[in-house]
């Protein structure tokens, strides 16, 4: 793969001096989806596939991008002193904004750079190629220009530049889990604090497959800024009377106490996902602790309903395949990412995974009329030079 990358930068940019190969993992959340901007845990792990990275100084301030996946739009070309978001560049605001971020944070980059990105992640499946391009970059960043920065200050500032310069708004989840991802682990994160701990998940005789319901997202961006907000004005809400920072910090049972308090029965369904799924989360990573993997998995299948229920993200295709999943052997399954469309996450054993994919694949693909795509995910490490 690295050889054939290294070949094609030279296609690209005519020079191999001095270069350099990177890699960040996507990710998959296995359990606690919209708490992490509602201030409670997740549950993610890094992948074995992402997006990798050849990149050199340039001599100059020119920085020159092009992505094997988007071949269309050619080299993107802009400048070290003139970072700003432009449409044209599609995918390329990406790298951008996590550059312009380490230059407003002061780390200091005095060359241009050339860049070729080529990612394996599924496009527009919800695992995070967005969060992988902007680890990748930032590891880049760190090796070349000997920068002292350490990871996780690395995903606060890729969080920031999704959120600023690219306008999604998104939570730390993604990036924290593309950037400190332990092979074999799984990470709880707590996303008030910060505070994460490192989850053995060596699943004996147990996969983790992965559902991609090929449904363009086109819904995601959209609504997820809305449910955000929903949950901003039923926390506002909460306030008034309980000294609170975030939803994540009540119990179930503080919440059924106060939710009287948020009229809006709307605003009242999405806090009390956002509530209970980070409660979920905590108890699925004591059951996983523990070794109760199909306690893990009712918990996972509890999370999908609350999300289909309460939080109105899921849609027909999501639901199809997990239903399909509950039907036909899964531990659990539930959805992961943003909704309206991406991935489900199901837990199989081993010796079911084929008859498992078929028959799922076949209720998918006889319901909503095309094909669902299906990976077995392995656990992988973090952002980091290869």
């Amino acid at each position: 793969m690295l050889e054939i990358l290294i070949k094609d930068f030279v296609n690209t940019f005519q020079n191999e001096e001095g270069v350099h190969t990177f890699f960040a993992p996507g990710r998959v959340n296995l359990i606690g989806e919209h708490t992490d901007y509602n201030g409670g845990h997740v549950f993610p792990c890094a992948l074995s596939f992402g997006t990798y990275a050849v990149a050199r100084k340039r001599e100059d301030g020119k920085l020159r991008f092009f992505s094997k996946n988007f071949e269309a739009f050619g080299v993107i070309e802009t400048d070290l002193a003139d970072l700003v978001f432009d449409k044209a560049h599609d995918w390329a605001n990406y790298p951008k904004g996590v550059i312009k971020t380490f230059q407003d944070a002061g780390y200091k980059m005095d060359k241009g750079l050339d860049v070729l990105f080529y990612g394996n992640i599924p496009n527009g499946a919800g695992l995070s190629s967005s969060a992988s391009i902007e680890l990748v970059t930032g590891t880049l960043l760190k090796v070349l220009f000997n920068l002292d920065i350490d990871q996780v200050e690395m995903v606060k500032l890729s969080q920031k530049s999704e959120n600023e310069f690219n306008g999604v708004n998104c939570g730390i989840m993604d990036q924290f889990a593309c950037g400190m991802g332990k092979k074999d682990h799984a990470i709880l994160l707590d996303t008030n604090t910060l505070k994460y701990t490192y989850v053995p998940a060596k699943l004996e005789g147990i996969s983790i497959v992965i559902a991609n319901t090929n449904k363009r997202r086109d819904l995601a961006a959209s609504k997820y800024n809305e449910r955000r907000s929903e949950c901003e004005c039923a926390l506002e809400v909460l306030q008034k009377k309980l000294n609170i920072s975030s939803l994540g910090d009540l119990s179930e049972e503080m919440f059924e106490q106060h939710a009287h308090l948020i009229e809006n029965e709307m605003h009242r369904k999405r806090a009390r996902h956002a509530v209970f799924e980070n409660q979920r989360t905590i108890q699925a990573v004591k059951a996983l602790t523990a070794g109760d993997i199909q306690l893990f998995g009712r918990l996972m299948n509890a999370s999908h309903v609350s999300l289909r229920d309460d939080y109105e993200v899921t849609g027909i295709e999501l639901d199809t395949l997990v239903t399909a999943a509950w039907e036909n052997g899964a531990i659990g399954s539930r959805m992961t990412g943003a909704g309206f469309g991406g991935c489900t996450v199901s837990l199989v054993h081993n010796d079911k995974i084929e008859a498992f994919i078929e028959k799922v694949g076949s209720i998918y693909e006889e319901k909503i009329g095309y094909k669902a795509d299906f990976y077995v995910a392995s656990i992988d490490d973090g952002a980091r030079q290869i």
